[in-house]
Formats: C-alpha cells, structure tokens, sequence
C-alpha cells in the first residue's frame, strides 16, 4: 500500500497523482514569482537610467564599473566597447548574483518543480521518463555554485558600502527612507549568502570533527542557524533587492519622495 505513491510517480502520466492536498499551489506560486522578479530585473537592467538618487544607487547596478553617475568606480563606458551593442552597467554584475542564485541548492528544487515540472511535486506524474542527473550539461554547471558564491561575497560587500554611504547627504549624516531600504537590503542578502549550503561547508565541513576546532564550530553553529530558514533569507533578499531598485528608481523618477528621517 504504501508503494502506491511511487508507482505514480513513476509510471503516471504528467500530473496524475493520488495526492488530495492543493499540491499544484506551492510550485505556482514559486513559477509566478521566479517569472516577475525576472521580467523585472531584466527590464531594469537594460533601462540604464534612473538607477541613482543622490547618495543611493540600486543594487542591481552595483557595484559600477563603468557608468555614468558618480558612482562609477572607473569612469564612463569604455570606448572599447562595441558601439552597436546594448550596454548598461548592470551587465557587468547581475550575471554574478544570477548565477548564484540559480545554482543555489534550495532554488534549483524549487524551480525544477516550478518550471520543469520534475516533478512537479511529490508523488505527482511528471512528463518525462528519464533523469540524466546532474552529470551533463547544462545542470552539471550546477556544481559551479561554490565559485559564485565567492564571487557573490565581493558584491555583497560593495552593498555594504553603498549601504553606508546611503547615510551621506551633502548636509552631512542623515538618514533617509533609501537608507534603511539599503541596509535590510544588505542584511537580508547577509543572512542568504552567509546561510548558503556551500558556505557552511566551507565553514566546517572539510573537519572530521569539527568540536576540535572551538572558533570554527561557533562559526559552523551559525551559518547552520543561517541556513535552517534558508528558504526564507532566499525569498526575502529576493523581493527587497528588487524593491530596493524599485525604490531608488521611483524616487529618481520623481513618482516618489525620499522622506528624511534626520
């Protein structure tokens, strides 16, 4: 009786299952929300305007390499650059947390199901038969993660930065809805990056017994904090990094007004 599940899942046809729950919301939920956060993300990247406002810039262009605002760490766009290309400066750091988050382990479950339906939940026919791992290409770039997570601590750390300078006004330390907005920002993408499966390896997970190593197990003990509510830190920094752009992009817009809280 209790193989019945299993038989299903294996031999039932695409969305066949025995299950009663509302099984099909979660995966929807998580294709919708996927689907606006890239639409969006893309349509802000190749906007290349209105991403600063006054000490603020949004996190989907930082940091600037090469750009127009004050921002820019090395000036304007490069006259190398071909000319009849699109270009903003947004391509040259969203691929890093993209891919990041692509490859990141509760994510690849969570979009397998979502929007390639393998399986498309527990128990639920799915509608191919067979499963090549992620031994080939294009998942086996899945191992990859562990070097854009890397990479991910130097944008992380530029956010940190923009966070501080967000509290530089000409008038000098103030404090202003942008900054607060930047600063979740920076602590809500702390708890992902710093929760990420690979970092808690990297803490601790190369030891035999890690309780050996005092400093390293305090450390372990909190990624592992970090990451018991993965899931939540991920779709967390998900929808204020967007919001963050959405913000600063409004505000430079004149839609909205930075009010100043001192």
């Amino acid at each position: 009786m209790s193989a019945a599940p299993d038989v299903v899942w294996k031999n039932g046809k695409f969305g066949q299952t025995s299950r009663r729950d509302a099984w099909w919301l979660s995966p929807t939920l998580v294709f919708l929300g996927f689907s606006a956060f890239i639409v969006y993300s893309t349509w802000a990247a190749f906007q290349n305007q209105y991403y600063t406002f006054g000490p603020y810039i949004s996190p989907f262009y930082s940091p600037e390499l090469f750009g127009s605002s004050s921002h820019a760490l090395f000036g304007p766009k490069p006259h190398w650059l071909p000319g009849f290309l699109p270009y903003s400066p947004a391509f040259l750091i969203l691929w890093i947390p993209g891919l990041f988050r692509l490859t990141c382990y509760y994510y690849r479950g969570a979009y397998y199901k979502s929007f390639w339906a393998d399986p498309p939940a527990c128990a639920v026919g799915e509608p191919r038969k067979s499963y090549l791992g992620e031994r080939s290409f294009p998942l086996i770039m899945q191992n990859y993660h562990r070097y854009f997570l890397r990479l991910s601590y130097i944008v992380w750390f530029s956010l940190v930065y923009d966070a501080i300078v967000s509290f530089r006004f000409p008038s000098g330390f103030g404090i202003g809805v942008g900054s607060l907005v930047l600063t979740i920002n920076v602590i809500l993408l702390g708890g992902y990056v710093f929760g990420c499966h690979a970092f808690r390896h990297l803490i601790g997970g190369t030891f035999d017994s890690i309780s050996e190593h005092p400093i390293r197990h305090k450390l372990y003990n909190a990624v592992s904090f970090l990451n018991s509510k993965h899931k939540n830190w991920a779709w967390a920094s998900l929808f204020w990094v967007g919001f963050s752009d959405i913000y600063i992009r409004l505000c430079a817009m004149g839609i909205w007004h930075d009010w100043r809280l001192f």
